[in-house]
Parts: structure tokens; C-alpha cells; sequence
């Protein structure tokens, strides 16, 4: 789900609007929701916005989890990224176990409903519709929408070729998917309008002829003609990057080109083990991209769609757990990316990607995923579903009140069983009991836990 290359806007302090762009004020006005976990989703709401923007639309853009109390959002975003590191197969367990219920849990739902009257006070009165690039959005959005409480179209934008149940909530009025396979998955899940219209990319990818191909190398420092595989792991550089580097390098097939995100220590023990070829944050990942014979990548989100705009071969290998085999079948369903299951298959699968008529009919594939015309994309399809509404109610007035003491210890015994529940697990396997404790107390202001719930009435 997460790309490395690419700089994001923070988002507006919770509760309030950020600054609107430079546009007429008569200009329509969009709201998009994401989440920054990892970059995938937020480099998804990145380009609709730009969509957007240059059609005459004004754009706010959210994150999810700055709207959420009490530091919530800090907390949830750094145990998910323990959990990967660490604990995968915590992350594998939630991932399945909220498939097969269809969706998440009494405590994931108390702590989005949280986040409501947060996310309904941010929205703008002339907002005309609301986009989600992140389940836990469309979760809030829809919500608020089924109650009534949000009058305005609300459109989840399907960033995953997989779509997990918690992407499809009740009230949600039109689900956008970049391709037949997710759509149909959508539908099986529940989801009413779903809408085939291409996926979202920056336009800086794109196919390179031999002339950019060679700048690119020269550029980057690449060997001018040996076949080059592209590894990336997401912004967070998580999965077993070394094995598959190692792998990579000893098959033969091709020579391992790794893209590490942030993760400095990773890139540290790569260039230990002896890899050449080792990058941090890359801000031309187009001609990176460019670069390359084939990409080789465990997640399947967003990186994913820019290589088959840049018409680049892709293989998934040694996903990340969750997500990541869910999004492998649906590529490789597709016919965009083949996954590769076997250690043994490797050096065959790349050399057939790199030289042979597999590859060929990849990069077709792939590239068939932008033949919508202009009117038929995402952008435009949000533009379609346009319709300002009255302006939101403002939150009426929570119950009676408990006494103070009771109550702060009502909620912070609430708040410490949602996050325990959630991310617990990873942080515990990462740093054992005491650092737990620790870390809990650090991610969670607690200070303003109470009055932070106070103020939404969510406390009974």
C-alpha cells in the first residue's frame, strides 16, 4: 500500500479545516480523507486531489488520524508499523480474523465513532462530496452519512486491488475501483454502486523510450545494460527485503536494484550483505521506474499501479502478511503481475517477466488498466457526484454527565482497551512488558483523553 518517492501535506490540526487553495471562491469543494499509514493511501488522495484541482474544484484534504482524540492517531499508526516489523503474524491474525466477521470489532468501532463529530466539525459547509482513500474513513463517512448527519455524496476510492470488508461500509454511496477484479470483490462484500474507472497515478509515470531509459541509469548510477530488478518495500521498507535481495542477486536473473523507504538500518545491512545497489527516500521514482526491466514488490498497493503505468513487468514475492498475499491473487487474477509462490520459480519468472512474451503481455495489461478516457476517471466520476448539501448539524449535546474522576477513569479505561486490542500485541512482541507500558503512556495523551471524549459525547 505504501510507495516510497513521494512527499505528502500534513494535514490540518484535528478539528479544523486546513488553508483551502488558490481558487475562485465559487469554486466546488471536495473533501478527501485519508490515513498516513504508510503512503499508499495518502499518495492515492495526492493525485485525485491534483485531478481535482486542475478541473476548478477547491480540495480539502484530512487525515484520519489526526482527527481521532487524545493522540489516537500517533498511537495506531506507530503500533501497526511495530507489528509489521515484528510481529507479522499478529498483523496476519487481524487482517483474517476481520475478514471472516466482515468487518471489525465493538472496540475498532467505538474508537471510529470518536473521530465523527471530529470529522463532521472539519468538513467545510459547502462541501459538495466527501472521497475516502481509507477504510477506517469510510467506515466515519459512511456512518455519518446512513445517520443522516452528512448530506453530501460520500465516495470510497478503492487504493487496493484486494478489498478487505472493512473497505465497504453501509452509508457509503459509490465505491470507485481501478479494475473489474476488485470491483467484483466490492460487490461480494456488500457494496451497492461500484464503479470500474481506472486507476490513479501520477502522470509523471509513464513509458520511457531507450533515450530515458539510459538518462535514468546514468543518473542513478546504474550499469548501463544488465537486467535490472527493482525491489521496493513500501515508505516503511518492511517484509523480508534482505532474503529477497540476497535471492535476487544469487539467481542470476537480475541484478537487485532496493528501494528502502525510510528505513535506514535496513539500507545499512543491505549495503553489509553486499548489495550494490541501495537507495533511501527516492523522489524520482518515475525514473527509477524508467530505469528497470521489472519490478519485484510484496505489498501490491499504489507502487504497483505506477509501475504498470510506466510499463514496467511487475512480480509479487514474500509479501508482507494481510494485505499483501490478498493483493498478489487479485493482480494475478487480473493478469497484471504474476505472483510468485516458490523460492525455486524465481530466476524463471524474472528472466520470462525481463526477456520473454510473459513480460509482453504484462506491460499490455498493465498498461490497459489507463486506456479510460479523461471523462471516464476517477476525477471525473467524483465530479459527476458532486452536490452540495445544507451545512452539517452541529453535534447536539452528549448525555449527563459523570462525575469528573469517574469519568476520566471510565475513558482512559476505554482508550487503553481499544489501543491495547489493536496494537498491543505488536508492541508487546517488539519491546516485552516494560517498554508496552511505556509506550502506551508515550502515545497516549491521557491528559486530554477525557476531555477530548467529553467534548464529543462519547462517554455515557
Amino acid at each position: 500500500m505504501a510507495i516510497p518517492g513521494r512527499t505528502h501535506p500534513r494535514s490540518a490540526p484535528a478539528g479544523l479545516p486546513p488553508a483551502p487553495h488558490a481558487v475562485a471562491p465559487a469554486a466546488r469543494r471536495v473533501a478527501i480523507v485519508s490515513a498516513s499509514v504508510g503512503a499508499g493511501h495518502d499518495g492515492a488522495a495526492a493525485e485525485l486531489e491534483r485531478r481535482l484541482v486542475a478541473d476548478g474544484f477547491a480540495v480539502d484534504r484530512y487525515d484520519l488520524l489526526d482527527l481521532l482524540p487524545a493522540g489516537f492517531g500517533r498511537a495506531v499508526r506507530d503500533g501497526y508499523h511495530r507489528m509489521l516489523v515484528a510481529a507479522p503474524w499478529a498483523y496476519q491474525r487481524i487482517y483474517a480474523g476481520t475478514e471472516r466477521a466482515g468487518g471489525s470489532g465493538p472496540l475498532a468501532r467505538a474508537l471510529l465513532r470518536a473521530a465523527e463529530d471530529r470529522v463532521l466539525r472539519a468538513l467545510r459547509p459547502d462541501v459538495g462530496a466527501v472521497v475516502s482513500t481509507y477504510p477506517g474513513a469510510s467506515r466515519v463517512l459512511g456512518e455519518l452519512r446512513r445517520a443522516g448527519r452528512l448530506a453530501v455524496p460520500v465516495v470510497t476510492y478503492l487504493t487496493d486491488f484486494s478489498v478487505h470488508p472493512l473497505w465497504v461500509a453501509d452509508g457509503v454511496d459509490v465505491h470507485l475501483a481501478a479494475h473489474a477484479v476488485p470491483a467484483a470483490q466490492a460487490r461480494a462484500a456488500g457494496a451497492r454502486d461500484v464503479r470500474v474507472c481506472g486507476p490513479v497515478t501520477d502522470p509523471r509515470f509513464r513509458p520511457g523510450g531507450p533515450d530515458d531509459r539510459a538518462r535514468a541509469r546514468e543518473r542513478f548510477g546504474l550499469p548501463a545494460h544488465a537486467s535490472l530488478a527493482l525491489l521496493v518495500a513500501g515508505s516503511w521498507g518492511v517484509g523480508p527485503v534482505r532474503q529477497v535481495a540476497r535471492e535476487l542477486r544469487d539467481c542470476g536473473a537480475a541484478v537487485p536494484v532496493v528501494v528502502c523507504g525510510r528505513n535506514q538500518a535496513l539500507a545499512r545491512q543491505l549495503r553489509a550483505d553486499g548489495i550494490e545497489y541501495v537507495y533511501g527516500w527516492v523522489d524520482d521514482m518515475p525514473g527509477l521506474m524508467q530505469a528497470a526491466d521489472v519490478l519485484v514488490q510484496n505489498a501490491g498497493g499504489l507502487t504497483s499501479l505506477e509501475a504498470f503505468a510506466t510499463g514496467l513487468p511487475v512480480a509479487s514475492y514474500r509479501c508482507i502478511p494481510g494485505h499483501g498475499p490478498a493483493n498478489a491473487a487479485a493482480l494475478d487474477e487480473a493478469g497484471t503481475a504474476v505472483w510468485i509462490r516458490d523460492p525455486a520459480d524465481l530466476k524463471s519468472a524474472l528472466s520470462a517477466l525481463v526477456d520473454g512474451p510473459l513480460g509482453l503481455r504484462q506491460r499490455a495489461a498493465g498498461l490497459g488498466l489507463f486506456a479510460h478516457s479523461p471523462g471516464d476517471g476517477p476525477a471525473a466520476e467524483i465530479a459527476r457526484l458532486h452536490r452540495p448539501g445544507p451545512p452539517p448539524p452541529p453535534p447536539g449535546p452528549g448525555p449527563r454527565r459523570r462525575p469528573r474522576a469517574r469519568r476520566l477513569a471510565l475513558t482512559t479505561a476505554a482508550a487503553c482497551a481499544v489501543w491495547g486490542c489493536a496494537v498491543g500485541t505488536g508492541v508487546a512482541t517488539t519491546y516485552g512488558g516494560p517498554a508496552l507500558l511505556h509506550t502506551l503512556g508515550h502515545d497516549l495523551d491521557l491528559a486530554r483523553l477525557a476531555p477530548a471524549l467529553d467534548e464529543e459525547g462519547h462517554h455515557s
